[in-house]
């Protein structure tokens, strides 16, 4: 009996500890607060609202080497140019083929390598540029409709239409470690599980733990938002964040309206 009773306690512990969500204070019936800081924001959807400078979280733009083959963050030129139209051709999401690697590149090169089982450092050397050649891309697990896919063990977000996988984005996901919150310890975990976008805020919302930029719920207080922090592994407290620009191009361009189904594994 003393055992079936001390089993019972931690397996009811276990579940409190695996309460979690970035948007603790969100609910389906509740009316999400919004931040007065960094940003303004509105009901309806906005085609230029105002958000921080894309994410510089790894480390400073390097001077590319001159008598280096590789391109990584801070390299300009014809080259990066052939890099980015080719990501983009693949489904890599990286905005305008401008010539210059920035953070939105370098995302959608963690994204690929997250694709093709690399070392995930955002720097184009021989073996990306293999991927890149041998057109690397995710499947998807869904045949039908238009879904957002989350696909946790390569921490990748996909947009798939009628099962073919037609954009992709580096995304950082529940980072499994513990944390307090008002008291109580929970661990960092984004559920697996078929669900759907419920609500959104067009700005920022002041979520109890940290700033997400439009928000698009799907689980409860999980949401896919942008944030200025995007690495290539799991990090967050729940939600699937993508970077500032990623998500502003997701709303300009309605790519997750309400409604769309999110399949998380």
């Amino acid at each position: 009996m003393v055992r079936r009773a001390l089993t019972f306690v931690v397996a009811v512990s276990a579940a409190a500890a695996l309460a979690t969500a970035c948007d603790s204070d969100a609910s389906d019936q509740a009316t999400p607060t919004l931040s007065t800081a960094p940003s303004t924001a509105s009901a309806a959807p906005s085609t230029a609202a105002p958000a921080p400078a894309e994410p510089t979280e790894n480390t400073p733009a390097p001077t590319p080497s001159a008598t280096s083959d590789k391109l990584k963050q801070g390299a300009k030129g014809d080259r990066v140019v052939a890099l980015q139209q080719r990501l983009n051709e693949l489904g890599y999401w990286n905005g305008k083929a401008d010539g210059k690697f920035g953070g939105q590149t370098q995302q959608a090169v963690y994204a690929l390598q997250k694709a093709a089982s690399l070392d995930r450092d955002g720097v184009v050397g021989a073996d990306t540029q293999k991927a890149l050649d041998k057109g690397v891309r995710p499947k998807a697990k869904s045949t039908s409709g238009h879904v957002i896919e989350i696909n946790k063990k390569r921490q990748l977000l996909m947009l798939v239409d009628d099962g073919e996988v037609t954009q992709v984005f580096n995304t950082s996901t529940g980072s499994g470690a513990q944390y307090e919150q008002e008291g109580s310890t929970h661990v960092a975990s984004t559920p697996a599980g078929r669900f759907s976008v419920s609500r959104q805020i067009d700005g920022w919302r002041n979520a109890p733990l940290g700033l997400l930029w439009r928000p698009k719920y799907f689980n409860g207080g999980i949401a896919v938002h942008g944030a200025n922090s995007v690495p290539p592994y799991a990090a967050s407290h729940g939600c699937a964040r993508l970077s500032i620009s990623a998500m502003n191009y997701l709303w300009t361009n309605d790519k997750i309206p309400l409604k769309t189904k999110v399949w998380v594994y």
